[in-house]
């Protein structure tokens, strides 16, 4: 009696999962179009004039979001003036994943798409776990990477984990059956109490969980690839942390003081200590929300490697 009980229970609750999960899809539908690469297929929401000088600007988010938290404010101002390329990484959004991934593999389906995009060379900004990402980039294809901005970015391994959830999502068998019953019942009340911590101490802008398409994170396949990217972070920066010294594009680390969620000092301040020709922008009072809390400064930083890539272009001519 008590198994079939709870049998009904987990019955209810994927039902009304599914249910959920439509939805959201129908509230938040993709805004971009869709690029096939191997093992993936990614969204992208190309913006701006493509007749403007110097390179395009490839914006990249990181854990527990998608696209539109790098469109809020900052993609759509920088969209004013340049071309602007966001990406729902693989299995976020409304990118999809065949397979867990390494950061090497998502930045080479990155790469692949910005083939397909004709872009020869960006400038990449990446935030939170997406530092590994854009690292790995500039890494892996440094002819494609102009300059790399690092906003609160991942960068080396830190002490402690990534939240006792993520390893539990984890786990075969219980954490599919996880994600497929409670995530989103209980996501859905403990959504925008999580995001708010994030921000502080500022405070999240009005209506910024619709405007960024936040609760897409509840849905079961997304949680799961989430949970993936952060528990196998810290062995990702681990393993290419040493090979930092070889970039040789510009690279701006730029994060607030008061973050708790990653270390300046950890991440930023020792990898503009490693790179040959990295600037440290250390931000009074500002959390981990970097882009939202001064999306002017990150810009100035954009243009200004802009500028200095198109120069050198200009002169030649």
């Amino acid at each position: 009696m008590i198994a079939l009980g709870l049998l009904t229970v987990l019955g209810v609750l994927v039902l009304v999962t599914q249910i959920g999960v439509h939805f959201l899809e129908r509230q938040f539908p993709p805004v971009g179009e869709f690029f096939d690469v191997t093992g993936a297929r990614l969204h992208v929401l190309d913006l701006g004039p493509r007749d403007v000088a110097g390179p395009p600007v490839v914006l990249v988010h990181g854990a527990s979001s998608n696209l539109g938290t790098m469109r809020v404010p900052l993609g759509d101002l920088l969209a004013k003036y340049h071309r602007v390329i966001l990406i729902d990484r693989p299995g976020h959004g409304w990118s999809t994943r065949s397979e867990n991934l390494s950061p090497a593999l998502q930045a080479k389906m990155i790469d692949d798409v910005l083939g397909q995009l004709q872009i020869e060379r960006a400038i990449v900004v990446v935030h939170s776990l997406a530092g590994v990402l854009g690292l790995r980039m500039a890494l892996d294809y440094p002819q494609r990477v102009a300059g790399l901005v690092l906003l609160a970015g991942v960068a080396y391994p830190w002490p402690g984990g990534v939240g006792i959830y993520n390893a539990v999502v984890t786990t075969p068998v219980v954490g599919p059956l996880l994600a497929y019953t409670i995530t989103l019942p209980l996501g859905l009340l403990l959504a925008e109490p999580g995001t708010r911590s994030v921000f502080a101490p500022q405070a999240m802008p009005d209506n910024y969980m619709t405007l960024s398409a936040i609760p897409l994170l509840l849905r079961p396949r997304e949680f799961l690839a989430n949970a993936w990217d952060l528990v196998t972070l810290k062995a990702a920066v681990t393993e290419q942390a040493p090979r930092y010294a070889e970039l040789r594009m510009p690279v701006v680390a730029m994060a607030g003081d008061a973050d708790t969620t990653v270390s300046p000092e950890i991440h930023s301040r020792r990898l503009i200590e490693t790179v040959p020709n990295g600037k440290l922008i250390l931000l009074p009072g500002v959390g981990h929300m970097v882009q939202n809390a001064a999306p002017e400064v990150v810009m100035r930083e954009i243009e200004q490697m802009i500028s200095a890539d198109t120069k050198p272009k200009a002169a030649a001519r």
